[in-house]
C-alpha cells in the first residue's frame, strides 16, 4: 500500500472532487442497507467519504498512513480513526456497512491481499451487512497508461503525473509535486504508487468464495459495469 508520506497534505488539492464517488456510495447504502447505525471505511485517507456520511451515528476509519490520518483528524475530530492495514485489521466489533472508495483496493498488488481484505471485511460485518467498494477497471487503467503525462497547477504548485502499464495488470503512478517555496523556486515531493487491475469476474468469484452475495456491479452512471467501464462499484452482502 502507498504511504502518501510525502503527498498527504496535498492529497485533497490534487484529487478529483470526491462528491460524485460519495454520492454513488450513499446511493448503494440507501438502496441495500438503509439507515445504518455504524460504518467502517477502509483506506479512509483524509476522510472525504466519512465526512459525507455524517448522518451515520457511528463512523470509523482505518488507514495505513499516519500522515493521511492526521489530515482526517483535522476534519473529523469526532470520528474514530485507526492506523492499520485493510488486509489484516481486527477491531473487535462489527459494522452495518464497510466502505472502500477511491479504488483503494487496487493498491493491493497481489490478489491474495484482496482476498485477505474480503476475509477481514466479512469478520467485521454484522449479519446482512453491506460491503461497498469501487475499483479502477483493467480498461480504464490501460487508457490512463496510454495518455501523455498530466500536468496540473494547484494553489501555486505543480503536479506532474505519469502512469505506466507494467506486467500482469500492474500500473505505476509516478507523482511529482513541485511545491512553490519562492517566486522562482520549488521543493520536489515524489512518490510512486502502484495499482493492480483485476477482471471483474475474478473479483466476483473471490467475494462469493468468501461468503458474500454480490448484489450489483455498476459503472459510474449506475449501469452494468464491464472490464472496459471507467470504474466499477461493487455492492455485496455478507451472508449468515
Amino acid at each position: 500500500m502507498p504511504s502518501y508520506e510525502r503527498l498527504a497534505r496535498f492529497y485533497d488539492a490534487i484529487m478529483d472532487d470526491p462528491s460524485p464517488r460519495a454520492a454513488r456510495v450513499i446511493d448503494l447504502i440507501e438502496r441495500h442497507r438503509p439507515r445504518p447505525h455504524s460504518v467502517l471505511e477502509l483506506a479512509c485517507g483524509t476522510g472525504s467519504i466519512l465526512e459525507r456520511l455524517y448522518w451515520v451515528p457511528n463512523r470509523t476509519g482505518i488507514d495505513l498512513s499516519p500522515e493521511m490520518l492526521a489530515e482526517a483528524r483535522a476534519k473529523l475530530p469526532d470520528v474514530d480513526l485507526v492506523e492499520g492495514s485493510m488486509t489484516s485489521f481486527d477491531l473487535g466489533r462489527r459494522f452495518d456497512v464497510v466502505v472502500c472508495a477511491f479504488d483503494s483496493i487496487n493498491h493491493l498488488l497481489d490478489f491474495a491481499e484482496w482476498e485477505s481484505t474480503f476475509d477481514a471485511v466479512g469478520a467485521h460485518l454484522a449479519d446482512g451487512g453491506l460491503f461497498v467498494f469501487d475499483v479502477n477497471t483493467l480498461g480504464e487503467l490501460c487508457r490512463i497508461a496510454e495518455e501523455q503525462p498530466w500536468v496540473f497547477d494547484f494553489d501555486g504548485n505543480v503536479l506532474i503525473m505519469d502512469v505506466r502499464f507494467g506486467t500482469e495488470g500492474r500500473v505505476s503512478w509516478d507523482l511529482r509535486v513541485f511545491e512553490r517555496t519562492g517566486p522562482s523556486t520549488f521543493e520536489l515531493h515524489h512518490e510512486t504508487i502502484g495499482e493492480l487491475g483485476v477482471e471483474l469476474s475474478r473479483i466476483t468469484h473471490g467475494l462469493e468464495d468468501r461468503g458474500f452475495e454480490v448484489l450489483e456491479v455498476t459503472d459510474p452512471e449506475g449501469g452494468p459495469a464491464t472490464d472496459d467501464s471507467a470504474r466499477a462499484y461493487f455492492a455485496c452482502r455478507r451472508t449468515a
